[in-house]
């Protein structure tokens, strides 16, 4: 029994040893592939701003006033209502304005009366005088009686042109009547939500007295007062990055700097025209927004998007991914442009990156990404 036991202790050992040699050992099989999502490392241009605090500025707002002289009757909208142009925000007591209108329609029915009885008039003195014009070389012509003829026709020709300049001042009359009335209904001069009622319902407003206060929060500029020193790189036509309240970065134009500077503070007013995308929560008249102006020419640095960078250790790392094979490395980074990162050390455009599912890789991890051979990069710039 221990000679047998021996022997095939003897035998595995032999085994062990001529079986590299022989290739039967089995081989370790090969860790599967973890899918990722990857990015390309990019060079694109960096402009350096400076953030300047300015508020957004409605482009309509102010004070709706009464057009004519009345007592407030009615108010068809209250305090944080919406309008659009044209609609009826109050109304003023009409009986006064109708009657008015009324009085006009009837002082002008009466001057067509009279005129038309004028016009009547001067055609018969004109009648009157041409029947006596063709008896002027007969014994049968008066010249008393057509001079009288002649001054009847001047007089009657006066009176109708008297009455047609009646007619025309109670036409204006009418006009300014209708007018009045129609006055009595206050409108939106523009679309807007109305931010406060200057008057109450009872009261007696003059011609120009302030019936409510309407701002329109759609029609919005940015108005930040800049130093002077940093008008330079602010142009005209420019487009710069604001920040909202929430961190939401948007764009905006420069529309004009206006000439108006702040002895003070060494500041010109300059607006921009936004253009806001994908808010979340209505924008207000003097809301406060960060504007990032650049300061001077730009120049063109390497990048990394920021689900790239792992934080391990006080040290920034990322993978990246060589024939299919991923590796850490270990980067230095600048300031965030947006959402990638500037490199200052470690990577060079072009290299590929793991942005997705890099928190599980381990080195020298085999890795895929969709249509790997190919090589589309998720974020790449087209």
């Amino acid at each position: 029994m221990f000679l047998f036991g021996n022997r095939l202790w003897f035998n595995a050992l032999v085994f062990m040893l001529l079986a590299p040699l022989l290739g039967v050992l089995p081989v370790r099989a090969q860790m599967p592939e973890t899918p990722v999502s990857v990015d390309e490392v990019q060079r694109e241009p960096l402009v350096q701003t400076i953030p300047v605090i300015g508020r957004l500025v409605s482009l309509q707002s102010g004070i709706v006033a009464s057009r004519t002289a009345g007592l407030v009757e009615k108010f068809s909208v209250e305090v944080g209502d919406s309008v659009k142009r044209g609609a009826v925000i109050a109304m003023l007591d009409q009986d006064r304005l109708r009657a008015n209108k009324a009085l006009r329609e009837a002082e002008l029915q009466e001057f067509q009366a009279q005129h038309a009885m004028q016009l009547a008039k001067e055609k018969l003195a004109r009648q009157e005088l041409n029947r006596l014009e063709r008896l002027r070389n007969t014994a049968a012509f008066n010249q008393s009686l057509y001079d009288s003829r002649v001054q009847e026709l001047a007089v009657a020709s006066s009176n109708r042109r008297e009455m047609e300049a009646r007619m025309q001042r109670g036409r204006v009359k009418l006009v300014l009547a209708e007018t009045e009335l129609e006055y009595s209904l206050i409108r939106a001069p523009f679309s807007g939500t109305v931010t406060l009622r200057n008057t109450n319902l009872g009261a007696w407003v003059e011609q120009g007295d302030p019936v409510v206060t309407l701002v329109n929060h759609k029609a919005l500029e940015i108005e930040a007062d800049v130093p002077a020193v940093q008008l330079a790189g602010v142009k005209p036509g420019r487009q710069v990055t604001v920040m909202l309240d929430n961190g939401i970065a948007q764009q905006a134009q420069v529309r004009v700097i206006i000439p108006d500077e702040n002895p003070a503070a060494r500041t010109r007013p300059v607006r921009f025209l936004p253009q806001f995308t994908a808010v979340e929560i209505p924008l207000a008249i003097n809301q406060p927004v960060t504007v990032l102006l650049p300061m001077g020419g730009e120049s063109e640095v390497v990048s990394v998007h920021k689900d790239a960078v792992l934080h391990k250790a006080n040290q920034a790392l990322v993978f990246v991914v060589q024939d299919g094979v991923a590796q850490p490395r270990s980067v230095k980074l600048g300031e965030a442009i947006g959402n990638r990162f500037q490199v200052l050390q470690g990577l060079a455009p072009g290299e590929i990156v793991v942005i997705r599912g890099n928190e599980r890789l381990r080195p020298g991890q085999q890795v895929s990404y969709p249509d790997q051979n190919t090589a589309p990069i998720v974020g790449r710039k087209r």
